[in-house]
């Protein structure tokens, strides 16, 4: 069993910021292009050099601006290649997992949005295998009812199309306004988790907004990991990832 802990950013394209997360004593960091892929291939390898020595455990979140469900098929298509982007530069930087958001309901069936996001997945799988990036796609649980992203839709994805998975346990807490922590563990049978946290604002609707990670939900979801013996990568996205994570080092 390891607990994994970082933050989601890392300050910018120098790779010393690296240097510096590790000396706060974090073992993983999430390069963050949620605005944007602002890092190039040249970048990337850079990040992969200075990294060889640091040895962080290093994930890529994918721009929040993916829908891989519209009836505007031009939408797909550049969401797909934003995918691929994150999946180029984190094969360069040797990133292993490309987080994202899937997409929206849109006023479709679900079971319909399903299979658009489930074929697009799989289309991605196949650019990345044709370029040998060795990188995994982590679709991401969701906190607002009227997108997708639940606990059954993420974990069937993964069963279906063999991607991975990131577990958000505020998007979780938002979404049912509780944490049924066995089968939440029990959906996605693996020992191996890739997972956000952070404080989160939530009503009816689900999630309103992050904000800082109370200690004691950041001590449930520890220890509730650490009783299965699971292998955990733990990324704080709180608006402050750094201060956040410093607590939950002294947890794990």
């Amino acid at each position: 069993m390891t607990i994994l802990v970082g933050p989601a950013g890392t300050g910018g394209k120098d790779p010393e910021n690296l240097v510096e997360i590790k000396k706060l004593g974090f073992s993983c960091v999430e390069v963050a292009f949620t605005y944007g892929v602002w890092m190039s291939n040249s970048d990337a390898k850079k990040y992969f050099l200075a990294n060889k020595k640091l040895g962080l455990k290093l994930s890529i979140h994918a721009p929040y601006y993916i829908n891989l469900n519209s009836k505007d098929k031009s939408k797909i298509l550049s969401s797909k290649k934003r995918i691929l982007l994150c999946c180029e530069r984190g094969h360069y930087m040797g990133a292993s997992k490309v987080v994202f958001h899937p997409g929206y309901y849109g006023g479709m069936d679900k079971e319909k949005t399903f299979d658009n996001i489930k074929e697009a997945i799989l289309d991605i799988q196949k650019e990345i295998k044709k370029n040998k990036w060795k990188v995994k796609l982590a679709p991401e649980t969701t906190g607002k009812l009227n997108v997708f992203g639940s606990i059954d839709e993420i974990s069937r994805l993964k069963r279906e199309t063999g991607c991975s998975f990131c577990i958000d346990f505020s998007h979780v807490l938002a979404r049912y306004k509780k944490i049924d922590f066995g089968y939440l563990f029990r959906k996605f049978n693996s020992k191996n988790i890739h997972a956000h946290i952070s404080g989160i604002e939530y009503g009816d609707k689900g999630e309103k907004h992050h904000k800082l990670t109370p200690p004691n939900f950041l001590k449930k979801v520890i220890n509730e990991c650490k009783r299965r013996k699971l292998n955990v990568t733990l990324i704080n996205e709180s608006p402050d990832p750094v201060k956040d994570s410093l607590k939950a080092l002294k947890m794990v």
